[in-house]
């Protein structure tokens, strides 16, 4: 009798102890797609678009109606999620230039000291992965100075990496899958050209290079390429990494940090043939582009299950944005939309940097809620350290903010507006949004009402326009010394 309740004493303590472990530190997931619009998704209305993991979320977690990526092109952005500081005061100002820096404080570095598991899968583009091999898709500062630049995750803290430094085709990642047909050229909108990736989306280069090597690796490590398990849809080839990974991190009831940055819907838009086929309605380019956001998100519901199956979704953080808004450039597979909100990718006006945004959290936030206070990339950083009760350094500006506030309370209002900078500059807060284009003078526009950024009411409310400009250019003064100071290191 004795040796039996010992048993059971020790069995008790034993799961208590792993239950602790779990409970005490909560895991994080940071999910993000790569020019997926505001509009491309179910949940918002999308027409055609299946995204019933993501329509989930939404409907039973936390939807963020006014999510912002902290940039209109994806390095950037990304940076701000790894930082929590605008992008240009890192020196991370457009794709392919800049890196983290080594003074830089990253998340998995803060994460690590608290005994996380880091891993990083996806794209990378926050520096080189090889002083050796050249990723041949690489160009800008990138080229020129691949060893300047080479940042690598596993000299940032990350313990478990599976990238690439830039794109690859969202169908068959190693493959190039040449031009486009000439029925979807057919009829498709022009191009407006690609700042980002010029000349490199199917049927630009004028060659039918189709099933030939594309040119991007998966690194694994110092040099250390993959080779198997490539074919098929990219979006389950990463998944393919992350769930053994999370597998790995719960048998140690060991907290864990998985970034998951898929390359969907990216060009080369390249949706597989199961997945085209749930479109077949549709034009042949709308259905490459439905069929990989689709295949995406199926991913995205295999996670999930997985941490339900391991019963670690209750103690999980999910995050899941874009890193901007919708491609409208060079393929006619580019088909994202916006909801009527102005511009695209590369813009700083709503369409370019709005981008859906959800969090799901089961045993923090068992609820469904709707936050409309604007939130943005930058955030992610200290709201996580805030979760952990980890202050912020207090040696250099942050401009993300702590979210736990505005998610327990969705009647408290941002304190801290939010600045933009690329093509222009934008000054944002729960109401009004000032916004430059090119160095173009300021216009204001009343953003909860006129998402569309029709009406200019700077003559109209000429106090409000010159108060948000002064503190624009206050914070921006800042910025732009935090840049210099990064780019004098780097020269």
């Amino acid at each position: 009798m004795m040796t039996r309740s010992i048993f059971f004493l020790a069995l008790l303590l034993s799961y208590s102890a792993s239950a602790w472990a779990q409970s005490s530190q909560p895991n994080i997931i940071l999910m993000m797609s790569d020019d997926q619009g505001w509009g491309d998704t179910g949940y918002n209305g999308h027409p055609y678009l299946k995204t019933p993991h993501l329509d989930e979320m939404a409907k039973k977690g936390i939807t963020f109606t006014r999510f912002y990526s902290a940039n209109a092109m994806c390095s950037p952005t990304r940076a701000s999620v790894y930082l929590g500081r605008h992008p240009y005061r890192t020196g991370i100002t457009f794709a392919m230039k800049g890196k983290l820096e080594p003074e830089e404080i990253t998340l998995t570095s803060v994460l690590k000291k608290e005994g996380y598991t880091t891993g990083h899968f996806g794209k990378w583009h926050m520096g080189t992965l090889s002083k050796k091999k050249p990723d041949q898709r690489r160009w800008g500062a990138f080229e020129e100075d691949p060893e300047r630049y080479y940042c690598p995750p596993w000299e940032r803290d990350v313990d478990v990496s599976f990238v690439t430094e830039s794109k690859v085709p969202t169908w068959d990642p190693m493959v190039d899958p040449g031009p486009v047909t000439p029925a979807e050229s057919k009829g498709a909108s022009p191009s407006s050209g690609n700042i980002e990736d010029p000349g490199l989306n199917p049927g630009e280069s004028g060659e039918d290079t189709t099933g030939q090597y594309y040119g991007n690796e998966y690194f694994t490590g110092p040099d250390e390429i993959e080779t198997e398990n490539l074919d098929g849809d990219d979006s389950r080839v990463i998944m393919d990494r992350v769930i053994p990974f999370i597998e790995q991190a719960v048998q140690k009831s060991q907290p864990f940090l998985a970034v998951v940055w898929f390359h969907t819907p990216h060009s080369p838009v390249v949706g597989g043939p199961d997945h085209k086929a749930m479109y077949a309605d549709r034009p042949e380019h709308e259905q490459h582009y439905y069929a990989s956001l689709t295949a995406m998100d199926e991913q995205i519901g295999r996670l999930r299950a997985k941490l339900k199956t391991l019963e670690v979704s209750d103690n999980t953080m999910l995050w899941f944005c874009s890193d901007n808004g919708p491609a409208r450039q060079g393929s006619p597979r580019h088909v994202g939309r916006t909801n009527g909100l102005s511009g695209f990718k590369l813009s700083i006006q709503e369409g370019g940097i709005r981008v859906p945004g959800l969090l799901v959290w089961p045993g923090k936030y068992p609820n469904h809620q709707t936050i409309t206070t604007p939130c943005v990339t930058t955030d992610y950083f200290p709201t996580i350290l805030a979760a952990l009760n980890i202050p912020l350094p207090d040696d250099r500006p942050y401009d993300g903010i702590n979210l736990w506030p505005l998610i327990d309370n969705p009647t408290w209002t941002r304190s801290k507006p939010i600045g933009f900078i690329h093509n222009g500059k934008v000054w944002m807060d729960y109401k009004y949004k000032i916004i430059s284009k090119n160095d173009d003078a300021f216009r204001l526009y009343d953003i909860i009402a006129d998402s569309a950024e029709t009406t200019n009411l700077a003559k109209k409310l000429p106090k409000v326009y010159e108060h948000m400009i002064a503190k624009f250019e206050s914070w921006h003064s800042g910025v732009i010394a935090d840049l210099e100071r990064v780019e004098n290191i780097a020269d």
